[in-house]
């Protein structure tokens, strides 16, 4: 499930605020970059299942590799995990409504953390 009009979408910012930004909310990106893209994921672990709350970004300039990057936001998503598949984010996958409260109330978060640096 992709989160539409959540005001996170096309938010430039420097790769060493996002990170921090990002990791105060619960969000970190270990390992899941290359150099033009980085991918930040909480962990949900419910009696449902697992699930990730993923934010997507991709270079605009510089290199994540070398922590230079200015990364653009996309679109954040809730996918189910499956073994040994991976995840799904697909309309026919049903999503606990507390769940998706909670991931919208961090996103949230890390819209009003990068307002109050002046970015958003």
């Amino acid at each position: 499930m992709y989160f539409e009009n959540k005001t996170l979408e096309d938010i430039t910012v420097e790769q060493a605020t996002l990170v921090e930004v990002m990791e105060k909310n619960g969000l970190e990106c270990t390992g899941a970059w290359d150099y033009d893209r980085m991918t930040f994921d909480k962990r949900f672990d419910l009696k449902e299942g697992r699930y990730y709350l993923r934010v997507f970004c991709t270079a605009i300039s510089g290199d994540c590799g070398n922590n230079t990057a200015t990364l653009k936001i996309l679109k954040p998503a809730l996918g189910k995990y499956y073994y040994p598949h991976g995840v799904e984010y697909g309309e026919d996958e049903v999503f606990p409504k507390h769940l998706v409260t909670k991931c919208e109330e961090i996103l949230e978060n890390v819209k009003k953390d990068l307002s109050e640096l002046g970015i958003a």
